[in-house]
């Protein structure tokens, strides 16, 4: 019986042991990995759906140079505090997303998602920049220009919080840009919304030398489904460049001129 019990007491022991044993090599394998050196970096940026980069690989360089005083490669794995570089990388406007590991060769990754903009604002001071998709303000890229709606006249200054203020011009703005580029129709066909001192939307689109008149930012839908039925049925059969102005601000009523 105590041979037994004195067996049982070796087993859980070696069981500890092993155990403890892991436990170390565990710590001394993290500790050696925190001690060695960043071997190098990837940057990978994944392009917008129209292939366009805002943004390329010295932006970011230049953004953790800033940020940190010093390059990541050839830095001690232990300095490199990748949540915070992260959050560093994300505070760029045109950065959506930052994920930044350490792989098996001690090469740290960068992969950044760049912010999708989806109107470009010349408002009326002159300010030129990007909404995104969650109206959050974007500069323009010193790279590239991407291809999105244009709207400029009559436009207040940008605040942040102004897609929670219905009075303010910038959210009609917003709204109707959200209203063509959800339609396959009217985002291939317009290319600009334009707004006049006294608050009516013009359209301006892509082909002919049409003004697209919607009045005052009320029954937009009706407007809208009234501009695609007309170019529908009624555009090919006058001719594109027919007609100079379009007015859809009256109900129930399209007027040409």
């Amino acid at each position: 019986m105590k041979n037994q019990e004195w067996k049982q007491t070796l087993i859980r022991t070696g069981w500890v042991a092993g155990l403890v044993l892991v436990g170390v090599l565990v710590v001394s394998a993290i500790e050696s990995k925190q001690a060695s050196l960043a071997e190098g970096l990837v940057i990978s940026i994944q392009p917008l759906p129209d292939s366009t980069m805002l943004l390329v690989e010295s932006d970011v360089l230049e953004s953790i140079d800033r940020s940190f005083g010093f390059a990541l490669e050839g830095r001690p794995l232990k300095s490199i505090d990748v949540t915070r570089v992260e959050r560093v990388l994300e505070e760029d406007p045109l950065i959506f997303d930052a994920d930044v590991f350490v792989d098996a060769k001690n090469i740290v990754r960068i992969g950044i998602t760049q912010r999708q903009p989806v109107l470009r604002i010349i408002d009326r001071n002159g300010l030129n920049y990007y909404l995104d998709e969650k109206g959050i303000k974007m500069p323009l890229s010193k790279h590239f220009t991407t291809r999105v709606l244009v709207a400029t006249g009559s436009i207040p200054p940008y605040i942040p919080a102004f897609m929670e203020q219905p009075s303010h011009r910038l959210n009609a703005v917003f709204a109707l840009t959200e209203l063509v580029r959800h339609d396959t129709f009217l985002e291939a066909m317009i290319e600009q919304i334009h707004i006049e001192k006294d608050g009516d939307f013009i359209l301006v689109p892509l082909i002919g030398d049409q003004r697209i008149i919607l009045g005052p930012y009320e029954r937009m839908e009706e407007k809208l489904n009234n501009l695609k039925l007309f170019y529908r049925e009624g555009m090919p059969y006058e001719g594109w460049r027919t007609y100079r102005t379009i007015n859809l601000s009256y109900k129930g009523q399209i007027v040409c001129k």
